[in-house]
Parts: structure tokens; sequence; C-alpha cells
């Protein structure tokens, strides 16, 4: 039992050390394993272009070589052909990217409830 209160007080003091990149990182890693249901909206000027949805998470892409984040997004969802927000029949799981220079975009979470 010791051993448990002890480990938890440890783990407590490691993550209040952390600087708050590496808690949004840690949070980002717990959320990515637990499972997200989220929705990509691509704009171009204030139109709605194209939706992804059922994305479990959005990731940004680094450098093989140099480890240097780059400036685009990648992730898989379902391809939301006609913008309505729910799967339908024909529609599928892609790979996507989008690049920080050449759109706007709203990342968010759907709530199913």
């Amino acid at each position: 039992m010791r051993y448990k209160i002890a480990l938890s007080i440890l783990g407590m003091l490691f993550i209040a050390g952390c600087t708050q990149e590496t808690q949004n990182s840690l949070s980002r890693s717990l959320q990515n394993w637990t499972g997200t249901n989220g929705v990509l909206d691509i704009y171009a000027g204030d139109k709605l272009v194209h939706k992804f949805v059922k994305i479990d998470k959005v990731s940004t892409a680094y450098g093989t070589n140099d480890g240097k984040m780059r400036p685009y997004r990648y992730g898989y969802g379902i391809d939301d052909v006609n913008l309505n927000g729910k799967v339908d029949p024909g529609e599928k799981k892609v790979y996507f990217e989008f690049s920080d220079y050449s759109t706007s975009y709203i990342f968010y979470e759907r709530n199913t409830k």
C-alpha cells in the first residue's frame, strides 16, 4: 500500500515539474489513446469546402532527418462528401493533409449526446 502511495506522489511531482508544453503533450497522448470523435472543417474564405468526420487525431508533421516541425497537419477520417456531418453510405475513411499556409480550418470534437 505504501508503495502505491509513494508511486502516486512521485507521478504527481513529475507532472507538476513538467513544462506546460510537456503537460499538453501528455494530455494529447492520453486523449489520442482514448480516442475522440473529431471533425475537421476546411474553408476557402468564408465558404466550407471540405469536411472530415470521425477523426481520432490530427498530427503535426515532423522532418525525418532534422526533427523540425513541418507547416502541415495530417490524419485519417471519413471524407464527408455532402458536408452533412454524418457518415453516409459510400463515404470512406481517407488519409488527409492540410497546410498552415493555404487553408483556414477548424478542428473540434463532435458531441455525441
